[in-house]
């Protein structure tokens, strides 16, 4: 059950910032950092309308809303998930992770998670993070983006792991490749595409293409090249790619935004993609019934490779489409004229 509570703002809150400002007058109920999280997750109001950022300005007579959630238990519990397991040793835990599988516990998702999963199948073998038995989550997929993820068993593995993921790959062996099918064909049939990204105003659970000047602004690099075009061989009128991404940075959604941002949003993506839902009803059966019966993003985490973090080896995972994807694409294959 979430719980109301209504403050309204006097002399001393004008020119201070929202996060500023709760954080005091709500003394030691919640920190700022919590503070931030509930105006990040959209539960704070100011006069009625959703808070827009962490430094949003006060004036004197505001009535500010807080919804907050009904705590959720600290820590996760293991639970008998099957795991789809490429490799695993006393320092980490490679596996395919398949489309619908939440990495992490959040936000209505408490159980049945991927970390619930790894807590029940490795057991005793975590020695820990942070002083708790759990996993290391040191990169995630989105819920339905199935491949390749690594997770860290101890501290040391963890901090080795999260230093990679940190520089991107830029002067170690880190890589991360994806393979996505996307709408139309690139102007290009390469290249990168370099913007940043924020929360969008419009829907604080997606992110946008926003100024660089904005507080929660993150570089994001993506690298595409595209494998196969379906449709129309002889000019740009392809009405499907399947293109291969490589990440220089990961950022939340990164890839999902970035071909969405360039005219060329991932099949199955309703997040990102809606306009899209059109285009896919004037299809000819049977590609109509199979690209609405696919109800998540095209998206595979296909290959990653990585330094061990004890014997300093080049790992390196593959992972082939999964079935649903897989047989979407033979299907633009096939019927896409």
């Amino acid at each position: 059950m979430t719980h109301l509570k209504e403050l309204i703002t006097d002399s001393e809150a004008a020119g201070k910032r929202l996060d500023q400002w709760l954080a005091a007058a709500l003394g030691p109920e919640l920190s700022r950092s919590r503070v931030q999280s509930l105006i990040a997750d959209g539960h704070v109001t100011v006069n009625g309308a959703p808070a827009r950022e962490t430094k949003q300005k006060l004036r004197e007579g505001m009535t500010i809303t807080i919804a907050l959630p009904e705590p959720e238990p600290a820590e996760p519990q293991p639970e008998n998930i099957p795991l789809d397991i490429l490799y695993e040793d006393d320092d980490l835990i490679v596996v395919n992770k398949p489309a619908g599988l939440v990495v992490h516990p959040g936000n209505g998702n408490w159980t049945g998670t991927l970390v619930n999963a790894l807590i029940y199948h490795c057991g005793d073998t975590l020695s820990g993070i942070g002083g708790i038995r759990r996993p290391g989550i040191v990169h995630r997929l989105d819920k339905d983006t199935s491949g390749v993820m690594v997770v860290a068993k101890n501290d040391h593995a963890h901090r080795h792991l999260s230093a990679q993921f940190a520089d991107h790959g830029r002067t170690g062996e880190l890589e991360r490749c994806y393979v996505a099918l996307v709408w139309g064909m690139m102007e290009r049939p390469q290249g990168t595409i370099e913007t940043y990204l924020g929360r969008s105003h419009r829907d604080r659970t997606k992110q946008a293409v926003v100024d660089e000047m904005r507080d929660d602004a993150r570089y994001a690099i993506t690298h595409y090249a595209t494998i196969e075009k379906f449709g129309p061989r002889e000019d740009a009128t392809a009405l499907a790619s399947l293109v291969e991404c490589r990440l220089e940075t990961g950022r939340t959604h990164q890839i999902r935004v970035h071909m969405a941002h360039i005219g060329h949003p991932l099949v199955g993506d309703m997040d990102y993609g809606s306009a899209y839902k059109t285009k896919a009803n004037k299809l000819a059966e049977p590609l109509k019934e199979a690209v609405n019966g696919f109800t998540r993003q095209a998206l595979h985490a296909a290959q990653l490779a990585f330094e061990h973090p004890t014997t300093n080896a080049i790992m390196s995972f593959e992972s082939p489409m999964p079935g649903d994807m897989s047989d979407l694409v033979e299907k633009f294959w096939l019927y896409a004229k």
